[in-house]
C-alpha cells in the first residue's frame, strides 16, 4: 500500500508482526511489499484501513495513483498505509498508534488537517490478516486495522498519492462492485477492500447509520481472510 518514493524512503520502516499482532521487529517498507520477502514468511506487517462517511452516511473511496508500487489505479477505501517503527505509532493500548498513523496518513494523501480528524473519533472495528499479490514482483501481507469515522471533511487530495476520489451510498458502491466482477470499464478494486466489502462493510454501515459503531467493535479476534 505504498508508493514509490515511500518505498524507497528507508528511514519510514513497517512494523512486523507474528500472526498474533506481536510487535517482533521492523522492515524497510521496499522488502515488505517484495513477494521474495513474502513468500518467504518474513514480511507481515501492521497496517491500516481507514473508512471515512461523510454525514449522509456515504463513503469516501480512493482511486489510487499511477505511481503506486502495489495495485496502481485500483479503487479502495478512504486511506490505506502503514504505522511505521516509530515511537507515537508504537503505542498499543487504545490502538493509539494506530489512529495516529491514520491521521498523518490521511492529511498526506487526502490534505485532510489533522484537527478535521480528532484522533480519538477513529473507531477500530476489526482486525484482518490478508495476502494479496500485486504482480509478479510486489504484494502485500498485511495484518490490517480497520478503522471507522463520521465526519464531513475538506478535501485536498495529493496527485502522487490519488487518483481521483468519490463518496458513494450503498447503491452505488453495488454498481461500482458489479462493474469490477463484469470487467467494465477497466474498474478494479483493492484486494483487501474487496475482502471487507464481502465480509464486513454492509452490517458495519448499519451501525454508522444508527450511530452504534462502538457497539460492532472486535479488536480480539484476527480475522484470517
Amino acid at each position: 500500500v505504498t508508493s514509490i518514493t515511500e518505498v524507497l524512503n528507508f528511514p519510514c520502516r513497517c512494523i512486523l508482526v507474528d500472526e498474533q499482532d506481536n510487535v517482533i521487529g521492523h522492515e524497510s517498507k521496499y522488502n515488505c511489499h517484495l513477494m521474495e520477502k513474502i513468500e518467504s514468511g518474513h514480511a507481515l506487517h501492521r497496517a491500516f484501513s481507514v473508512f471515512l462517511f461523510n454525514s449522509k452516511y456515504e463513503l469516501l473511496l480512493q482511486q489510487r495513483s499511477t505511481t503506486k508500487v502495489t495495485f496502481p489505479l485500483v479503487w479502495t477505501n478512504t486511506c490505506c498505509s502503514h504505522p511505521l517503527h516509530r515511537e507515537s505509532e508504537l503505542i498499543e493500548e487504545n490502538c493509539q498508534g494506530v489512529r495516529n498513523a491514520a491521521q498523518r496518513k490521511l492529511f498526506d494523501e487526502l490534505g485532510i488537517q489533522a484537527e478535521d480528524l480528532p484522533v480519538d473519533q477513529f473507531i477500530p472495528l476489526g482486525k484482518m490478516l490478508y495476502k494479496a499479490p500485486s504482480d509478479g514482483k510486489w504484494g502485500e501481507h498485511e495484518l490490517d486495522y480497520l478503522l471507522f469515522m463520521v465526519r464531513d471533511v475538506k478535501l485536498n487530495p495529493n496527485p502522487e498519492e490519488v487518483s481521483d476520489v468519490k463518496y458513494v451510498n450503498r447503491d452505488e458502491l453495488k454498481r461500482l462492485i458489479k462493474k469490477a466482477d463484469d470487467g467494465e470499464g477497466g474498474i478494479k478494486l483493492s484486494p483487501w477492500f474487496r475482502l471487507v466489502v464481502d465480509n464486513f462493510l454492509m452490517g458495519w454501515w448499519d451501525h454508522v447509520e444508527q450511530g452504534t459503531l462502538k457497539e460492532a467493535a472486535d479488536m480480539k479476534t484476527i480475522h484470517k481472510l
